[in-house]
């Protein structure tokens, strides 16, 4: 799941998408969630997205999405970043577990 993500500076779509995965890359049943919420980080740690609100697309094929917001992609250059599921349980898990998401928003030209 932990693929690039391409946008231009200060675009809001398209909208990013991802596929949820377990640890041996099946996709992740979201039946039982109640809540997606998206996070993004400078690749210097400073917080550019913190539980922006995402949607579930599809959730027996774990597809999961956030529309990005004006502001969110002012900053060039390489972010990180996460999908975070709440279960009507109350836990949390985060998307992918391993590493992030590559966000790379590059500059736009006018």
């Amino acid at each position: 799941m932990a693929a690039n993500f391409y946008i231009k500076q200060n675009d809001t779509a398209p909208a990013i998408e991802a596929v949820l995965t377990d640890s041996s890359g099946r996709a992740k049943s979201l039946a039982t969630a109640s809540l997606i919420r998206f996070n993004m980080s400078t690749d210097t740690g400073t917080n550019v997205i913190n539980l922006g609100t995402g949607a579930i697309v599809n959730p027996a094929k774990g597809i999961v999405s956030y529309t990005w917001q004006a502001g969110d992609t002012s900053n060039t250059g390489i972010h990180n970043a996460e999908f975070q599921v709440t279960y009507n349980n109350g836990q949390i898990e985060s998307f992918p577990n391993s590493g992030y998401i590559k966000v790379i928003i590059k500059e736009e030209l006018a």
